[in-house]
């Protein structure tokens, strides 16, 4: 891996365990094994570095979801494959915690990959709603970005459910109520 690569998965690191300002220029040389030279030979600075590393998160979550929602199966059943997936649920979402960063949702430029992504998965899910509808497999009556705008609350809610109790379990119970209410508008059997 070369040393820009180590910079920007150090600081990817750092921003999800210690956010924006714990996230010293010092602790991520350190965590890439760089020299002191090296963040500034190949960023501009921190702010620099630190959008690289939240683009770079921001697009691994974008991928690590449409593998899903982009995957076999019916409409439901590829919203419930989301919503089931694997997660480390008690470390949280790396783009939902940068939401928590009150210094990365104050600047425009760090903020708008997290913004981006967070849009861009309700519109992927407000699609495999309508798409669902379309075939009839959900009732018409379902307004898709409200049911976009549940699945992505219940996921990131989970998250803080979770940490908060020290247990998957709430993440798990939030997910299998939503997939029921999702289920009772789900006009096929599975």
């Amino acid at each position: 891996m070369s040393t820009s690569e180590r910079l920007i998965e150090s600081t990817r690191e750092l921003l999800w365990e210690r956010g924006y300002v714990g996230t010293s220029p010092k602790a991520i040389l350190e965590r890439a094994g760089a020299g002191q030279g090296s963040m500034y030979h190949h960023f501009k600075g921190k702010p620099d570095l630190a959008l690289a590393a939240i683009r770079r998160t921001a697009e691994e979550m974008r991928a690590t979801a449409e593998g899903v929602l982009g995957g076999p199966g019916t409409p439901y059943e590829r919203i419930a494959a989301y919503l089931r997936r694997e997660r480390d649920v008690l470390r949280g979402c790396p783009v939902g915690r940068l939401t928590m960063d009150p210094d990365v949702m104050a600047d425009a430029a760090l903020r708008a990959p997290v913004d981006e992504t967070l849009d861009w998965l309700r519109a992927r899910i407000a699609g495999i709603v309508e798409e669902g509808k379309a075939q009839g497999g959900f009732a018409a009556s379902l307004e898709s970005e409200e049911v976009a705008a549940a699945v992505v609350a219940t996921v990131q809610g989970g998250y803080v459910l979770a940490r908060a109790s020290g247990s998957p379990a709430a993440f798990d119970a939030g997910v299998r109520g939503l997939l029921s209410l999702l289920s009772a508008h789900n006009t096929r059997t599975e």
